[in-house]
């Protein structure tokens, strides 16, 4: 069964006939349901200025750094989609040679989740129904180029016509949250919130740690070359963030480890940190410590804590030189849950004014540190299949792997973590039908009643993200 030569209405469905039936009546539950965004690295520029889009290359290609890693992987120069470089040389400048190379290199996508999230905007929201090859390349450019100089492509309109609730944007405690002041001054009705990422200011080998730590003490007024005004500081952006409507933190640490160290210890490493002199295991010890000190202010101003560990970031030297960071050349590693966030359970694992949101890259952790964790400690949830893993299979065995453990309530539904605008309802139509399936072959073995079932897909796609970011 076809909606036409693109997608089927029965993707990502079982094929057992029983199966699949079950499948179908549960999606019918959720697929008009409201998208709840959460967590993602959308521009919100787009949404204050409310600016056409300027060209089918600048907006599916040249943002998506899952698109630029596969083309990269066979040899093609980020230079020939445009991608800009440090030096100040944007590339390619044609959006329609861009295109083109695209198109003719469209078939290395085959099996992967970016051929799914395009595939999904061309169609629904371009309306195009014939599959990208290099002989539909212009037919479909000069579609998309067409329909991006209507308004109903404007950025809001898109927002709306996609039925997103609330979308969350993440900034650096450092941004002005100049475009939020705007979405809000203009009276739109859109809800797009901010998120708290401290990473440059809590990381003492992020690029910059010490002029950022001086730019935060000007921001806020406070003393950062000292520990206490440095923490008052921290507490002050939160709560800066928090009146632009964030409810939640985001940390992107190399590891998860967690510290609880006595002042003493504190005061030396920050002395060190920013004075440029803090590397290797005591960097560590100072971020593991900070993740605490964000759990504690999270305690004291509600704001939900994420934390993104495990990528070996921008692991490409000479690419990192040429382009900058988030290139496409971050690389998962093992992660310890147990042991490292430790520290900070012991503190405050048992505080239910704590909500602790812990995402892997390290699939291994799931069933053997994740899910056990998650499904003892109050403070604790396992957020979704994410990055790498925001896949079809990823997401299948994220269920089957955390569910027998944790239970469906101790996960966070579904977030997209993306920068690509249009593959937003895509990803989270992934996301409803992958969670239907698995639920429609627990009611066809008889683990669940079909209306237990129901319930859960609609919590699964909605409302345990509303309720686990406090929307």
């Amino acid at each position: 069964m076809t909606t036409n030569g693109l997608l089927s209405n029965d993707r990502l469905f079982p094929s057992d006939p029983t199966e699949r039936a079950i499948a179908r009546r549960l999606y019918e539950e959720v697929r008009a349901l409201p998208i709840v965004s959460p967590h993602g690295h959308t521009d919100p520029a787009w949404f204050a200025n409310d600016e056409p889009f300027p060209d089918p290359a600048q907006l599916l290609i040249i943002p998506d750094h899952y698109i630029f890693r596969m083309l990269y992987s066979q040899g093609i120069p980020l230079e020939s989609i445009g991608v800009p470089s440090r030096n100040g040389n944007a590339g390619e400048k044609d959006p329609r040679k861009i295109w083109r190379l695209f198109a003719e290199n469209w078939y290395l996508f085959r099996g992967t989740p970016s051929r799914i999230w395009l595939t999904h905007a061309l169609n629904q929201v371009f309306g195009i129904t014939e599959r990208l090859t290099p002989v539909s390349a212009d037919r479909i450019y000069d579609r998309i180029a067409e329909c991006l100089r209507l308004p109903e492509y404007r950025p809001r309109a898109l927002f709306e016509k996609f039925g997103i609730e609330v979308l969350a944007t993440t900034e650096s405690p450092l941004d002005p949250l100049t475009h939020h002041k705007k979405i809000r001054a203009s009276g739109w009705s859109g809800k797009v919130i901010t998120a708290y990422r401290p990473d440059p200011v809590v990381d003492p080998e992020y690029d910059g740690f010490r002029d950022n730590v001086a730019q935060l003490g000007q921001i806020t007024g406070e003393d950062t070359t000292n520990w206490k005004g440095y923490l008052n500081a921290l507490a002050n952006r939160r709560q800066y963030f928090a009146s632009f409507g964030a409810t939640s933190t985001d940390h992107g640490h190399p590891t998860a480890a967690t510290f609880s160290l006595p002042l003493s210890e504190c005061e030396s490493l920050f002395g060190k940190a920013i004075q440029g002199q803090l590397a290797g295991a005591e960097a560590e010890r100072f971020r593991g410590h900070m993740l605490t000190e964000m759990a504690r202010m999270s305690i004291e101003d509600g704001l939900v804590m994420q934390i993104h560990p495990g990528s070996h970031r921008d692991h490409n030297p000479s690419l990192y030189r040429a382009f900058g960071k988030d290139k496409g050349a971050d690389i998962p590693t093992r992660t310890d849950y147990v042991r490292a966030l430790k520290p900070l359970l012991d503190r405050f694992g048992n505080d239910r004014r704590l909500s602790l949101i812990v995402f892997t890259l390290d699939e291994t952790s799931y069933s053997r540190e994740l899910a056990p964790l998650a499904g003892h400690y109050p403070a604790m949830k396992v957020g979704p299949a994410w990055w790498f893993f925001d896949s079809p299979e990823g997401m299948r065995r994220y269920r089957e792997s955390v569910t027998e453990t944790a239970g469906f309530y101790n996960t966070v539904g579904f977030n997209d973590d993306t920068r690509a605008f249009l593959s937003i309802p895509a990803r989270h139509d992934v996301a409803r039908r992958v969670d239907c399936a698995f639920l429609a072959k627990w009611v066809a073995d008889h683990r669940l009643d079909e209306d237990e079932a129901a319930e859960l897909a609609v919590d699964l796609a909605y409302n345990l993200a509303k309720r686990a970011y406090k929307l």
